[in-house]
């Protein structure tokens, strides 16, 4: 029995490998800090889950139309025309975000077409270009303070060149690109006839600068997909509901990948989302204010060792400092986990070009993100971290 070729190249997610296995230490009863977790610690607003048990109630527990309950989507087109994306109701489908960047990936690349992605990026890109027969083609960023840049990128442009993926705030690194480096790219993309993935996901935790969606450029919704979600901004992961945006012409091609696949999400979720698009502000801003506070705190600390040397992030809830030791980030994030019980993601499973680096979510409290930077003060002190 032999198994489908393309997936030889596809290695599991390295984050979800990390979080299970800081999962079986933690059931073990060891003492573990993780700083690996992409998700809010928040609990999903209780007006939100109040929702979502009255539409139970009520009966909303059968399929829905297959691009989402028409409410739905024309809520997210308001949200996202706030962004400057002039969308409606017709031009989204309503999916779980990491499933719409499949689904896009699916519907949109052929075998042999290449996707630049940046180099750091976050590790589900990569994947996705693979598994259709695409070839992803790295730019690295490190030269250029981890920024996107569109220099780097027209270099990195072929003839088989089909899609540019775009990730602000960015996962990894939490910077919040800039309107001429999205106006730059937007200019390569309709020069080139590219398509672009804009995964902004992270639009709504932002502390300094402005989000720009480049859909909202002249010329680019007609070659945009953008990709957002109620996951991080809403603390709801686990409801896993997000939508894409497209013009007619790539929508129409996506669309077939969800009805021949998940065909909908479930219709209770997607009236839990109306009421968290509209009526979550203060919730948003509440959780943001405590990022930023977490960010500031952790930024501090982290810079008063000698291990680690770290910007500060505009947006998201990550840092991704670089660390001073002679291991590389898997061996160095193992001697996090062993010596001072403090679990890191390695920069390893973002790029090859930062493998002296770490990802740290500041998804936890200030009190945790205190004790796991103290615990690495002492592995440091103790000579363990390389």
């Amino acid at each position: 029995m032999k198994t489908a070729d393309r997936m030889k190249n596809v290695q599991p997610s390295p984050t979800v490998a990390l979080g299970n296995k800081v999962a079986e230490m933690k059931a073990a009863g060891e003492d573990i800090i993780s700083f690996t977790v992409g998700e809010p610690d928040f609990d999903t607003p209780a007006h939100i889950r109040e929702v979502a048990k009255k539409a139970l109630d009520d009966g909303w527990t059968h399929y829905a139309p297959s691009s989402g309950l028409p409410q739905f989507r024309e809520a997210i087109a308001k949200s996202e025309g706030k962004n400057g994306i002039s969308c409606d109701a017709s031009n989204i489908i309503v999916a779980p975000t990491k499933h719409t960047l499949y689904m896009t990936c699916t519907a949109l690349l052929d075998p042999g077409d290449e996707v630049i992605i940046q180099d750091p990026a976050w590790v589900s890109y990569e994947p996705c270009a693979t598994i259709n027969g695409a070839k992803p083609v790295f730019i690295d960023s490190s030269k250029d303070e981890l920024h996107f840049t569109p220099e780097a990128i027209a270099e990195a442009i072929t003839p088989k060149t089909k899609m540019i993926i775009v990730n602000t705030p960015s996962n990894p690194t939490g910077i919040v690109m800039s309107e001429a480096e999205l106006r730059g790219i937007a200019d390569l993309a309709k020069d080139h006839d590219l398509i672009v993935l804009a995964d902004e996901i992270y639009q709504k935790i932002l502390y300094e600068g402005k989000h720009h969606s480049i859909a909202s450029f002249d010329g680019m919704f007609e070659r945009t997909v953008t990709i957002n979600g109620l996951s991080k901004a809403y603390a709801m992961t686990g409801w896993r509901a997000g939508w894409l945006i497209a013009p007619p012409m790539l929508l129409k091609e996506i669309s077939k990948v969800q009805q021949h696949s998940i065909t909908c999400i479930p219709p209770f979720i997607q009236l839990a989302g109306i009421d968290a698009l509209e009526n979550s502000a203060d919730d948003v801003r509440g959780m943001v204010t405590e990022f930023k506070a977490r960010r500031d705190l952790m930024h501090g600390l982290l810079n008063e060792l000698d291990s680690f040397t770290c910007s500060k992030p505009e947006g998201a809830f990550y840092l991704f400092p670089k660390f001073k030791s002679s291991f590389n980030s898997m061996k160095f994030a193992e001697a996090l986990l062993t010596e001072a019980k403090v679990a890191m993601t390695p920069g390893s499973a973002f790029g090859l070009s930062v493998d002296d680096h770490v990802r740290i979510s500041y998804a936890a409290s200030r009190e945790v993100i205190k004790d796991g930077v103290a615990r690495i003060a002492e592995a440091e002190k103790k000579g363990l971290l390389g």
